[in-house]
């Protein structure tokens, strides 16, 4: 495969924060291998993880061997870069559990299976970890670097110093030791010869060069990218449910969708570049073409395309979006009912709800009832007569009279109706 410029490709799409001297040169001389790390405390990665996993994409799209790194010996420290506490700590079967789920979800950006030389790989700490005596660690590796090196790191002089720290365990202390000894052993077994992370990664990715050069006689570089921020200061990969999930069990595609619909048009201009394939000629035609039409969100709606597929798959997206703009729909009563049951709750989600009986909606319920006495949407049957008489209630998004009667016929998934009252007022009614 030819070799394409790593570098210059991060470099107009916002992606490279710092560079070890070399690096550029050293990548377009041959195909290199590089490895990114990723914490296997959870079964899921999150949205959050996406720099990271995109920088490997890129680079086997340049021509480059990527290794996905699991972390499960470091998995069981915890990483103080950016932290102020210890993460909670895992067993071996918890984390092979988790290794499989993340191989699974970075199948979607790396190709593994094909017989190329830059088929990805990916590989668990825990396996050259866990035969490694403390005496044999601390003999060596740890007598290579020095404390005042390792006290010399920002991410070690920060959380010492914070007021609302505790301090740092030798543990978490020891963590850039065992990160820099991945490196050294990547290099050594599999020729790998950069890392890239997090730009709050240059320390501990400094310390692996730093082992390779002392330790392997040889010469290791570090790339990193910057971390992502709003514009409105808010959180990047927070939702009001916590983080936004590659899994679709805990982040649903709709949500998932709608987290870049969402975005800002500067987010969205910024996203685009970071988290999608698309050329700078592409990019460039679409932010082109938002800017003279901003109230469309052109680049709103593909940003959440291009990444929704990407993670999720194409019907996904589909699914997704119809959702996203079915509330507008003209022939909504029958859109509606082609949604999933999951699917159509994350709709409503927050929408006030109301059970009915089976059998009471087998004898029939009327509307005065299913606005005031058996749900409580309204205060009153006076009150539920009047917006009646005022042709604002609707059942399924059509205009209902006081005489009529809520029917199989107007279940949704077999379970489900939706009043409005006006523009603003919306209730869901269940027959369970």
């Amino acid at each position: 495969m030819m070799i394409k410029n790593f570098v210059e490709e991060l470099s107009w799409r916002g992606m490279i924060h710092d560079t070890m001297p070399g690096a550029e040169e050293h990548l377009m001389e041959a195909m290199r291998s590089a490895y990114v790390g990723f914490d296997p405390t959870a079964d899921s990665l999150h949205i959050g993880n996406l720099v990271p996993i995109m920088l490997l994409a890129h680079y086997q799209r340049c021509g480059h061997k990527p290794f996905a790194l699991v972390g499960g010996a470091t998995g069981m420290i915890g990483d103080p870069s950016g932290k102020s506490s210890e993460r909670n700590l895992l067993d071996e079967k918890t984390l092979r559990h988790n290794q499989d789920a993340i191989k699974s979800q970075l199948a979607h950006f790396l190709d593994f299976e094909s017989e190329a030389a830059n088929a990805a790989v990916l590989v668990n700490n825990y396996d050259w970890m866990k035969e490694f005596s403390f005496l044999d660690f601390i003999r060596d590796v740890g007598k290579h670097i020095t404390v005042n090196y390792m006290m010399a790191k920002d991410s070690v002089k920060n959380r010492i110093s914070s007021e609302s720290s505790d301090g740092m365990s030798f543990t978490e202390f020891t963590y850039q030791l065992v990160q820099g000894y991945d490196f050294l052993h990547l290099y050594k077994e599999n020729k790998c010869t950069i890392q890239m992370g997090g730009s709050d990664q240059w320390g501990n990715i400094t310390t692996g060069t730093e082992l390779i050069r002392r330790i392997g006689n040889g010469k290791g570089y570090a790339i990193t990218c910057p971390l992502i921020t709003k514009s409105d200061g808010s959180k990047f990969g927070k939702s009001e449910g916590g983080n936004v999930w590659l899994d679709a069990n805990r982040t649903s595609p709709y949500k998932f969708y709608q987290y870049w619909l969402n975005s800002s048009d500067e987010d969205a201009e910024k996203y685009i570049k970071i988290f999608t394939f698309l050329t700078k000629e592409e990019i460039d035609g679409i932010v082109k073409s938002h800017q003279e039409a901003p109230h469309l969100r052109g680049l709103q709606k593909r940003l959440a395309e291009e990444i929704t597929s990407m993670v999720h798959s194409r019907a996904d997206f589909e699914n997704a979006e119809k959702a996203s703009n079915i509330l507008y729909s003209k022939s909504f009563k029958e859109d509606i009912k082609t949604l999933d049951e999951a699917t159509f709750l994350d709709v409503f989600e927050g929408v006030p709800q109301a059970e009915i009986s089976q059998s009471d909606f087998t004898n029939g319920v009327d509307m005065i009832a299913a606005l005031s006495a058996t749900t409580k949407f309204l205060t009153s049957n006076g009150e539920a007569r009047r917006a009646l008489k005022e042709n604002s209630v609707s059942v399924n998004k059509e205009k209902v009279k006081e005489d009529y009667q809520l029917s199989a016929e107007d279940l949704i998934n077999d379970r489900y109706i939706i009043l409005n009252r006006g523009k603003k007022s919306t209730f869901i009614i269940k027959v369970i």
